[in-house]
């Protein structure tokens, strides 16, 4: 299949040009880019640095990706950007390298939704099935696992987690790590429960979300420390894959803390 690149494009000599690659009017390619089989830049994109676009990505007008990341103790390090296949990147969203301080790469899955003005920092760890909706934010070193949603003029602070299937509402300010599945919203988000509508649309079984809440009732309702809480669950629920995984991602170690209920007591 034919490359298209139209003539008031600027790619720069070095960059890797896949099959099937359409560049639009006024796009810059920079000479360390990598354009895998089949994406299409839209007009007016910028793609820079050491930055690798997969499969059938799309970019829309005036994204700025792999520049230089808005981080001061950056030195011009060689660092990288790695975007999966299947991605929706719309306009104005930008997508920044790594840093020294965060293995010189961000990385990106694949089929996740950018929307408009959508910012990930420096680091970042995106996962597959993620939704970014207008003006959301991740500050550098989140992780935003797999099937996640941030609303529209959310901000994730740096370093936070945040877990698989997780639903962060719009205009929330979330600065501890949001558990697998949860439901967090608010000025300071907290944890208001478990992302239903996404679990269902996920396929999840009615046992398997039952089981889901009894778990989460345990946890957040129960009484004693947080740890006796996670041991409790975890020999009752332990055999239940996405249990498990809000258990283990509860006991982890986190640079930010986790975002619990307002009223849930303990969190040791």
């Amino acid at each position: 299949m034919a490359r298209s690149i139209h003539s008031s494009a600027v790619v720069e000599e070095g960059a890797t040009i896949g099959e099937g690659v359409e560049i639009g009017p006024f796009c810059h390619v920079g000479g360390e880019v990598e354009l895998a089989e089949g994406c299409v830049l839209h007009s007016h994109v910028a793609v820079a640095g050491r930055t690798v676009v997969g499969p059938r990505t799309a970019i829309f007008p005036f994204a700025s990706v792999g520049h230089q990341p808005q981080d001061l103790k950056y030195a011009g390090e060689p660092s990288a950007l790695e975007i999966g296949a299947d991605n929706i990147i719309r306009e104005h969203v930008t997508l920044n390298p790594g840093t020294k301080g965060g293995g010189m790469r961000t990385v990106v899955g694949d089929r996740n939704l950018f929307m408009m003005g959508a910012h990930v920092a420096h680091d970042c760890r995106v996962g597959n099935g993620c939704v970014m909706a207008n003006n959301a934010t991740l500050g550098g070193h989140v992780v935003l696992e797999d099937g996640a949603i941030v609303g529209g003029l959310a901000a994730v602070h740096q370093f936070v987690r945040v877990g698989p299937h997780a639903m962060i509402g719009g205009l929330s300010a979330v600065v501890q790590d949001v558990i697998p599945y949860g439901m967090v919203f608010g000025d300071r988000a907290t944890l208001r429960g478990l992302n239903w509508i996404g679990l269902k649309r996920a396929g999840t079984d009615r046992e398997t979300l039952s089981r889901l809440r009894r778990a989460f009732r345990q946890l957040f309702d129960g009484d004693g420390p947080m740890g006796e809480r996670l041991d409790a669950v975890s020999a009752e629920h332990g055999a239940d894959p996405m249990v498990r995984r809000i258990v283990e991602f509860m006991g982890a170690e986190s640079d930010r803390g986790l975002c619990l209920p307002e009223s849930s007591g303990d969190a040791a």
